[in-house]
């Protein structure tokens, strides 16, 4: 059955990995690009990032964190049950190139995101040194998965209870310090890392490519929601990223924007809670 749950685990506390059955979606994805869906009829749309696809048995792998209150009715589904609709694959795909050596950086639930791209940039010939970093060790998702794939793996924890503490961003600039050379650093998480890692990186001058996370309701470009300035100009997440150039990126607009709704989400989960229901 289309949009069908056919596999749940929970990866961490909070941290779901689900596979959906999507064939139309798998056989045409690509690296970096995401989906959008709704749990129920009612519900709001909300994108998430394509994990893996395997257009062979027509499933695609989703990974989120049950922080609001649509992710936490997601995270309610179980193996058998259906997403009331889903819409993919979205956005550009991004550039799979042999750059040499590379630095993929991820930060919380994007640490997914981020072992998808490792995967991809290493299957071509990169020499790939990762830089995962989350709040504590038992929030570290993908860890083993990535130690068994990159050529360096560096792990950071905000409380140091596993790895390095500290932040991803920091460890990047020891490298970058210490002599080491990158042809490409590509990062995905939180605004606040892929800013600092972004201001690393430009007095080197290394290409810098971040994966936005706006806010989106169509996913198309139609409503404007997900607008982010980038070199001065109006561009839309959804169709003209979500993959953009980490140095021309105004983030503090993008950081005032993805604020605005805080009260509203709040407020839905407790009226979620509060009725006792799935929405």
């Amino acid at each position: 059955m289309e949009n069908e749950i056919v596999y749940k685990e929970e990866l961490a506390p909070e941290i779901k990995l689900m596979k959906v059955r999507a064939p139309l979606i798998a056989r045409k994805a690509k690296s970096g690009q995401f989906v959008i869906l709704r749990v129920s009829e009612d519900g709001e749309r909300i994108p998430l990032t394509l994990i893996d696809w395997d257009p062979k048995n027509g499933t695609i792998t989703l990974v989120f964190r049950e922080v609001g209150a649509t992710t936490k009715e997601l995270g309610k589904l179980n193996v058998g049950d259906v997403i009331h609709d889903l819409v993919g694959p979205l956005g550009k795909p991004g550039e799979i190139t042999l750059y040499g050596r590379v630095c993929v950086i991820g930060g919380g639930i994007a640490i997914a995101a981020a072992y998808e791209r490792a995967k991809k940039l290493k299957e071509i010939g990169n020499n790939v040194v990762a830089i995962i970093g989350a709040r504590t060790a038992e929030q570290l998702i993908f860890r083993d998965e990535l130690k068994g794939l990159v050529d360096k793996l560096y792990v950071t924890t905000d409380d140091g209870s596993e790895g390095i503490k500290g932040y991803p961003s920091d460890v990047l600039k020891g490298l970058l310090e210490s002599g080491e050379k990158f042809n490409l650093v590509y990062a995905v998480g939180p605004e606040a890392l892929m800013k600092a890692v972004s201001e690393v990186t430009k007095p080197y001058k290394i290409k810098t490519i971040v994966s936005l996370n706006s806010l989106m309701v169509d996913g198309t470009g139609m409503c404007g929601c997900c607008r982010v300035t980038v070199g001065g100009k109006t561009m839309f997440t959804c169709v003209d990223g979500p993959e953009f150039d980490g140095h021309l990126v105004d983030f503090e607009e993008l950081m005032a924007r993805l604020r605005m709704y805080e009260e509203e989400e709040k407020l839905a989960i407790k009226v979620m809670e509060g009725c006792g229901c799935r929405s």
